[in-house]
């Protein structure tokens, strides 16, 4: 027994239908899936930026420390030198 199975015009239309439906579901998949990604990355990116915030007070803090004790040793050193100056002169005077 042959059994053919013939469509006729408005059943091609039914599959023409289900087929832009189907693509269009799974464009609306990539779609979601696509700015799903775009929004996790963009909260990666604002907060990397948030850390790089963070380093830059941290780091700008430390520079401001690290210049008040250059700034001490430097006076602790013009110190030292004038005393020792002082010194020289002193056994110089002795001799």
């Amino acid at each position: 027994m042959n059994h053919h199975t013939t469509l006729a015009g408005d059943d091609w239309a039914g599959v023409v239908g289900a087929g832009f439906g189907v693509a269009g579901f799974f464009a609306l998949l990539i779609v979601i899936v696509w700015q799903t990604a775009a929004t996790w990355r963009a909260r990666m990116l604002a907060a990397r930026e948030e850390e790089y915030k963070k380093l830059a007070f941290k780091y700008a803090e430390l520079l401001e420390d690290n210049t008040e004790i250059l700034r001490r040793y430097t006076d602790e050193l013009a110190d030292t030198r004038k005393a020792v100056t002082s010194i020289e002169r002193m056994m110089r005077e002795v001799e």
